[in-house]
């Protein structure tokens, strides 16, 4: 299955509800205001926002479509119209090893990925040719520096890791040191789950990043937070929160195919403006892709994928 197909399907439960709100659209042979509202509470209802919503049927209002509205039509014109929000934050990782080695912290609250998405990205950079090592600063919960282990053992990735409930802060350091040492190209810095609304969480996220900027000032070259597709707008305040305590650079949104808000990605990006990265529709290494505007408008709205 090709990723534009895992992707489309992925997106399947966010798209359902707007594509019948376009059926509704051209089953009534008109484009009413009763058939425009219904497209907008499916869009709310996908999570782009009640802001976003309102301006896309307005586009949709402003738009001149057939007396006879065809429903593929409708598609590729809401389809244009998320193009263009979501084109300015399509924005792949970029990892420069000159930097010796680039370091990429990932943060988010429990339970968004980000454990996994480490093992991703070092599955991704190490087939690419990268050395990469791993940082088990995750040191609340003993199955993340297992599980972080495990992809070190499948993707043959030096892991560097504490005991159970050790300073972070420290052992991020130890990895600097180590990842200099073997002259890495990339080292990938695995956080503890925090919630936004627990200042000394947050606090000590913070205390991370100033002590790893005494051994590289610049450093993290890229703070990036992994987000749960399915919370929907909670994502909002998640961003803000972390934005605000660890200067976030880029965004990672996973679990799409599980989710029915997929539309939060083009809430982030109008609130936002931060680059999306990489999104995520399964377990496996190769379900965490580039995050194409596009491709992602186009599954959004249930556009289906045909393949050459």
């Amino acid at each position: 299955m090709s990723w534009l197909k895992r992707l489309t399907s992925g997106l399947k439960k966010s798209s359902s509800a707007v594509s019948a709100s376009i059926g509704g659209l051209f089953g009534k042979g008109k484009i009413d205001a009763e058939s425009l509202d219904a497209l907008e509470e499916a869009l709310i209802s996908a999570d782009l926002g009640a802001k976003t919503a309102m301006e896309l049927v307005e586009a949709m209002r402003q738009t001149r479509l057939d007396d006879k509205p065809d429903p593929d039509r409708i598609r590729a014109v809401l389809a244009d119209k998320l193009t263009e929000i979501l084109e300015p934050v399509e924005t792949p990782l970029s990892i420069h090893p000159e930097n010796g080695p680039h370091i990429v912290l990932l943060v988010g609250v429990n339970g968004s990925g980000k454990t996994t998405t480490a093992g991703k990205l070092a599955a991704r950079y190490s087939e690419a040719g990268m050395k990469v090592v791993l940082a088990a600063a995750d040191t609340f919960r003993a199955a993340a520096i297992e599980q972080l282990h495990g992809w070190g053992a499948r993707t043959d990735t030096k892991v560097i890791s504490g005991d159970r409930g050790g300073d972070a802060a420290a052992l991020a350091y130890q990895a600097i040191e180590e990842a200099q040492k073997d002259k890495a190209d990339l080292l990938i810095i695995d956080t503890a789950g925090r919630l936004q609304n627990r200042t000394e969480l947050m606090e000590e996220l913070a205390k991370i990043i100033r002590v790893i900027q005494k051994l590289v000032p610049e450093a993290p070259h890229d703070s990036v937070i992994v987000l749960d597709g399915t919370v929907g707008q909670n994502a909002l305040s998640q961003v803000k929160a972390f934005q605000a305590a660890a200067g976030l650079t880029g965004l990672i949104i996973t679990k799409l195919d599980g989710s029915a808000k997929g539309g939060i990605v083009v809430a982030l990006a109008k609130e936002f403006a931060l680059p999306v990265h990489m999104v995520g529709v399964g377990e496996a290494a190769e379900d965490l892709q580039n995050f194409t505007a596009q491709d992602y408008a186009r599954a959004l709205v249930g556009i289906e994928v045909e393949e050459a």
